[in-house]
């Protein structure tokens, strides 16, 4: 940071990198952090961003996005763009009553969610499409959480860089390996028809951001990606927040986990099935699983076939506090996943100071480190080795004391929050140069750069066609989006 930046500070001219704050639009159809990956990133990235002195607009559907708040986050806002929300608890799969249709964008929603698809990546960047369009000007870049929707494609308004954690093909071919029956294969497929489009938006997207060389790999084999357009920018864990605390007393036998319940790629029921095992070593073993408990299925049924129901936990709906002092209570943390792209809760945990098992899938090496040195590391689907290695944790004190403290220096080294901001803000300036030299310059006002964003929500912005925005593009959006609704893989 330069000296001029340090003493200007944030929103007053210059960005802490010495340049000229930014205007960011940050897109997630499926924002809120208590869901998933990817609202934990919009959240810890979007706070990072405004510290460094940035305008960061959220613009984002149900279940929205949770943002920080506090003094030096002034230029941080959410714009909530939202959608029918079909998947809502208590009732989802839901049919909307018939004053709740707003425009084609809806229809089409409930379309693909009645034929058994997931319409909301193709929706959500249709309805983020008029949103920016009709708000040319206000943009410096924008920035895509995955979405990889039609919509997203040709003119936005400003530069577009896309983050993609990992491709949604992984998840599809593991779910299709766990299904059984032609019957089960069929819906997985259909399910997951909108890969088909995320793989021909990919394709054609000028710049990709992803969590891990591991990812990076995949992008380019899965969704043919120009190895030369993806760029790895690691995230991190919230190292204040989750830290070592000598006041939280540890449980004997305690092993905690993040999972979803019955989503084969997350591993659970190779843990319930070497929890079975440790158990015969250490009788006061147990397992709590931060995550909805599914009543039936494969964990379900493992748990009731190894006689652990009084031994397996779930907790959901917690703070941020208490699932920090949870971890902190535990002995051991495990990630027993078939694959991630990166593993916020392995480096979650390793920040605490909460010793590791972890698998080798995906991109968990990179993050956990070397078997023996920041953690202990066992092949993906092996319920044997996952035993092995909890019961040999679980029966040395010294060894977990040595992992924890070595997997927190980790952490702070390479996975920190702050840092993954930097290295995003690096590439949206590059993104900006790029589009200014294959871009003609365009003669609309533009407002005052040093401004934060200011969201519009004038009517203009909500109607079904935007400024610059002609009737045929429309007709032409729907040809496409119901074309692909219908496709199957």
């Amino acid at each position: 940071m330069t000296a001029e930046a340090m003493e200007a500070g944030p929103g007053k001219g210059v960005a802490a990198d010495g340049d000229r704050p930014l205007r960011i639009a940050l897109l997630t159809y499926k924002g809120n952090p208590f869901c998933g990956g990817q609202g934990v990133y919009v959240r810890h990235l979007s706070r990072e961003l405004a510290r460094l002195g940035h305008g960061v607009e959220v613009i984002g559907s149900q279940p929205y996005p949770v943002l920080d708040e506090g003094e030096d986050l002034e230029g941080l806002s959410l714009t909530e763009l939202p959608s029918l929300d079909l998947y809502r608890q208590p009732d989802p799969f839901r049919t909307p009553q018939r004053d709740e249709y707003r425009d084609w964008i809806d229809a089409l929603e409930v379309g693909t969610m009645w034929t058994g698809g997931f319409p909301e990546p193709l929706t959500f960047s249709l309805r983020a499409r008029r949103h920016l369009r009709a708000r040319r000007g206000d943009f410096d870049v924008v920035h895509d959480n995955q979405t990889l929707g039609y919509g997203l494609l040709g003119d936005v308004g400003a530069p577009l860089v896309t983050t993609i954690h990992h491709p949604i093909t992984v998840d599809r071919q593991l779910e299709l390996d766990a299904a059984e029956g032609w019957k089960r294969r069929a819906s997985v497929r259909r399910w997951y028809a909108f890969t088909r489009m995320q793989k021909r938006v990919a394709r054609r997207l000028p710049s990709v951001l992803t969590v891990s060389g591991t990812s990076r790999q995949e992008i380019v084999d899965h969704l043919g990606v120009a190895q030369d357009r993806i760029h790895v920018v690691h995230i991190g864990a919230d190292t204040d927040l989750f830290s070592p605390d000598p006041a939280v007393r540890q449980v004997p036998g305690r092993i905690v986990t993040t999972s979803s319940a019955d989503v084969p790629l997350k591993g659970l029921v190779f843990l319930v099935e070497a929890l079975a095992k440790v158990r015969t070593e250490h009788p006061g073993a147990h397992l709590v699983v931060v995550g909805k408990r599914a009543e039936d299925g494969p964990v379900a049924q493992a748990i009731e076939r190894y006689g652990l129901e009084g031994a397996v936990e779930f907790v959901k709906g917690i703070s941020d506090a208490e699932l920090v002092d949870l971890v902190r209570s535990a002995e051991v943390a495990c990630v027993p996943s078939l694959y991630e792209g990166f593993s916020l809760p392995a480096a979650e945990a390793m920040a605490t100071g909460t010793p590791l098992v972890a698998t080798t899938g995906g991109a968990i090496p990179e993050v956990a480190g070397p078997d023996g040195e920041t953690c202990l590391a066992v092949p993906p689907g092996d319920s044997g080795a996952l035993a092995a290695a909890l019961s040999r944790l679980l029966g040395d004190p010294q060894l977990r004391a040595r992992l924890g403290v070595a997997g927190r220096a980790r952490v702070l080294d390479r996975f920190t929050w702050a840092r993954a901001a930097q290295g995003t803000v690096a590439h949206y300036r590059e993104a900006m140069a790029l589009s200014e030299r294959t871009t003609p310059h365009r003669s609309a006002p533009r407002p005052s750069r040093s401004a934060p964003p200011t969201p519009d929500r004038s009517a203009a912005a909500h109607s079904d066609v935007a400024p610059g925005e002609s009737v045929k593009d429309v007709a032409e959006e729907v040809v496409v989006a119901n074309r692909e609704s219908r496709a199957t893989c």
